[in-house]
């Protein structure tokens, strides 16, 4: 938003002339005018008037409309800078807890992961804001070191689950859907937790040993009952509409930005498939982020330490920032 700029005119009171080494009296001064000119004595010469600034242009009111995805009229929802904020707008215009609130799809009211609302919303994109729905646990017995699940989360303190492996242990439990909220881990509340933190929790299982996962899935709509949808591994983009999105931060204000090029784009899916292969999660708005750390840099440890000082909280292994930064190489080289 603009600053608003303010002229502040300053007033110099200068000290009385002098006559004779005395002060003279406003008498005196009045009497005195320019020579040759008696008719215009005591006349005050009037600086001229200061050029006005232009009022500051206000920024664009940005609003957007929304329903819940079981179904609701549809509301406007505004003012909001981040995805906490959102869900807080959201919740005020339908009356409901923001905690109700486990994601957002665009454009679509049905748990498609591939229009999951990410880190950036189109202009014109419609949210459907998807609610708690029926609480169930399910117990789970590892068979292999990975159980088939990519976890993501809504960046207001939930995490879910974005895929389900065909055939992987999680696969053969048909309780367990996408879309999920994956609530708590044998009765350990991971609620505010981020998604490499759960899919940590769920690698360290035991084979062989049971645990238990309290889930929550979405409130469904009518046509969606009995639904088990599975992302497909691809073609998770931005769902966007125009030239510019709205970009949601994690830390700081929400920003007008231009659609990442096709090059750019790329190079962030394929980031974020790096994600789940080594960190058992997928987050655009995180992949985003990464590609951005490296785009200007020159060398791995340029970029290692960029990475670091942003997102140094996730740990990412050795192995991972070779093969990002080698991403990084061929988007900069159009091969990509």
């Amino acid at each position: 938003m603009g600053a608003v700029r303010m002229r502040v005119q300053t007033t110099t009171c200068d000290p009385e002339p002098m006559q004779n080494g005395e002060a003279m009296s406003p008498d005196a001064q009045d009497s005195k005018g320019p020579p040759g000119d008696e008719e215009n004595q005591g006349a005050v010469p009037s600086a001229p008037p200061l050029p006005q600034e232009p009022p500051p242009c206000p920024r664009p009111k940005l609003v957007f409309h929304a329903q819940l995805a079981h179904g609701s009229p549809t509301g406007r929802i505004h003012g909001f800078t981040n995805v906490r904020e959102l869900y807080a707008r959201i919740a005020e215009v339908f009356n409901i807890s923001a905690s109700e609130i486990l994601f957002c799809t665009l454009n679509s009211h049905k748990v498609d992961m591939q229009k999951l609302l990410g880190g950036q919303i189109g202009l014109e994109d419609f949210i459907f804001a998807h609610v708690r729905g029926e609480t169930k646990e399910v117990e789970v017995v590892k068979t292999e070191d990975a159980l088939g699940l990519t976890i993501t989360d809504n960046g207001a303190g939930y995490a879910f689950i974005k895929r389900i492996k065909e055939d992987s242990t999680i696969d053969q439990i048909k309780t367990v859907c996408v879309g999920d909220h994956i609530e708590a881990i044998n009765d350990q509340s991971i609620v505010g937790c981020r998604h490499y933190e759960v899919a940590k929790m769920l690698k360290e299982q035991l084979r062989g040993t049971p645990f238990t996962l309290r889930l929550v899935e979405p409130k469904k709509a009518f046509d969606m009952i009995g639904q088990r949808t599975r992302a497909p591994k691809s073609s998770e983009g931005k769902m966007v509409s125009g030239k510019e999105t709205l970009r949601l931060r994690s830390k700081g204000s929400a920003t007008l930005e231009e659609i990442p090029d096709e090059i750019e784009d790329k190079a962030i899916k394929k980031v974020d498939d790096l994600l789940e292969s080594y960190m058992g999660i997928r987050d655009l708005e995180l992949a985003t982020t990464i590609v951005e750390a490296g785009k200007n840099k020159k060398n791995p440890d340029d970029f290692a330490e960029a990475l670091d000082s942003v997102l140094g909280d996730f740990g990412f292994p050795d192995v991972f920032l070779f093969e990002v930064w080698g991403a990084m190489g061929d988007m900069k080289n159009g091969r990509i």
